[in-house]
């Protein structure tokens, strides 16, 4: 099987190959991307490194979008629109309104959105055109408003994905003591992309809920990252385990005070080590696997570090720092695709009803049954009303957006800015619009 990755000069794009080695089900993987040093690089990145078995697929660089559609099984969507000079506007600018900026929540997500819905549609339309049978796997954030944009293209053959789910529930069943891989291992877990909740967990089919018992355990919740970013307190009182993004909403005006107080932003550190690294592997192309990881290495390390100093600064955990994540959902949820191997994945897809006060065509991001017919919502239980109003306000944001996108209506760009819970006055969110050239 064929498979496309599109923004095939990502830097992550070797953890997709690396993931992929050994496994029979893709025999060729073609890359395209709009900067060719970055694909190069990358390129070199995979002839170089140390795989399973001593090899991957075949590699193939395509010329153009529709070349590199063309004959593909799946799509691989992870395109960055205006690079990570894009990023570092979306967090600069919000940050001089004392608004947060970040790459995929509050108004810097919401600028990276308009910025890259566009873009994420017409590659859509492509994908319909020349390549109708292709499913096509999302990576490309903000994931859920993008996901659902495509949906309006490619219906159900669009998926989204985000690895922060799998991490969360894998953390927490390892801290009650169960096995995530065990069979009969089961749990409950709604929201929408970068929003969501671990609400229940059980080892086996009839066995109690883990969760519970986690919860009022402050030593086990400070054994692993989400206990320690939201606190035992915050977390007994909450009732449930929140995604790790949930730590901007929850406690703003301390990860607010971090972002600011940071020497760099997120997108000012990775844009200075990425170009080191591109520049230092495009000179050195032998070199390149392992300038790579060293760089990967850090990324991982200084991963969501302005809220870990929010929170009293900690080191993330070492078996947290593979990289190893939402490559290995893409590669369960293919498998699982091509092979008719019936398996559930947390994933962005439209609800069909799951989240009963949502339409069915709202993207939600909820355990689904995988096999050859694609990806189904399973049965979830419904949100409480704190769960409920946070992600009516983030899909009243993410629609917006979209509505601002497809028809360049500016007083749609305005809503999806002001109506975020994180940006706290309509005047500096078109202050906002206005310096992002809107």
């Amino acid at each position: 099987m064929r498979l496309t990755v599109l923004g095939g000069g990502g830097f992550r794009v070797p953890l997709v190959y690396r993931a992929l080695a050994g496994d029979p089900t893709v025999d060729e993987v073609v890359l395209y991307d709009t900067d060719e040093r970055r694909l190069r690089v990358v390129a070199s990145v995979l002839a170089s490194m140390p795989l399973p078995g001593g090899r991957g697929p075949a590699v193939r660089v395509a010329a153009g979008l529709d070349e590199a559609l063309r004959g593909a099984d799946f799509v691989f969507s992870a395109i960055r629109v205006g690079g990570t000079a894009g990023r570092v506007r979306d967090e600069r600018v919000p940050l001089a309104e004392g608004v947060l900026g970040q790459e995929t929540v509050g108004a810097g997500g919401v600028l990276y959105g308009l910025r890259t819905l566009p873009v994420a549609v017409r590659i859509a339309e492509r994908v319909r055109a020349v390549a109708p049978s292709a499913w096509v796997v999302n990576f490309t954030n903000p994931a859920g408003m993008v996901t659902e944009a495509m949906a309006r293209v490619l219906g159900p053959r669009v998926i989204g994905i985000c690895d922060s789910p799998v991490g969360l529930v894998r953390r927490a069943a390892r801290a009650a003591g169960a096995d995530p891989d065990a069979p009969g291992f089961s749990f409950d877990y709604v929201g929408l992309n970068h929003l969501g909740w671990l609400r229940r967990m059980f080892a086996s089919p009839d066995g109690p809920d883990l969760l519970p018992g986690l919860l009022a355990d402050p030593v086990a919740l400070n054994g692993f990252e989400e206990g320690r970013l939201f606190g035992p307190g915050w977390l007994a009182a909450l009732g449930s385990l929140p995604n790790e993004y949930l730590h901007y909403y929850y406690f703003a005006r301390e990860a607010l005070d971090a972002v600011r107080s940071a020497p760099a932003t997120r997108g000012e550190f990775l844009a200075d080590r990425q170009e080191a690294f591109y520049a230092g592997a495009d000179d050195a192309p032998a070199a390149a696997y392992t300038l790579w990881e060293a760089t990967r290495r850090e990324r991982e390390e200084t991963y969501m570090a302005e809220n870990r100093a929010a929170t009293g600064g900690w080191e993330r955990d070492p078996h947290d720092l593979d990289g190893g994540g939402y490559d290995r959902v893409a590669l369960a949820l293919m498998r699982a695709i091509a092979r008719d191997e019936r398996t559930t994945l947390v994933l962005n897809v439209p609800g069909g009803g799951a989240v009963p006060f949502l339409d069915p065509e709202a993207v939600v991001e909820v355990p689904c049954q995988v096999g050859a017919f694609g990806a189904r919502p399973l049965p979830v239980a419904p949100p409480d009303e704190h769960q409920a109003g946070l992600m009516l306000a983030l899909k009243a944001v993410e629609r917006a957006a979209i509505e601002a996108a497809a028809t360049g209506a500016r007083a749609a760009a305005l809503r999806a800015l002001a109506l975020h819970p994180l940006v706290d006055s309509a005047a500096a969110a078109d202050r906002i619009l206005t310096m992002a050239g809107w």
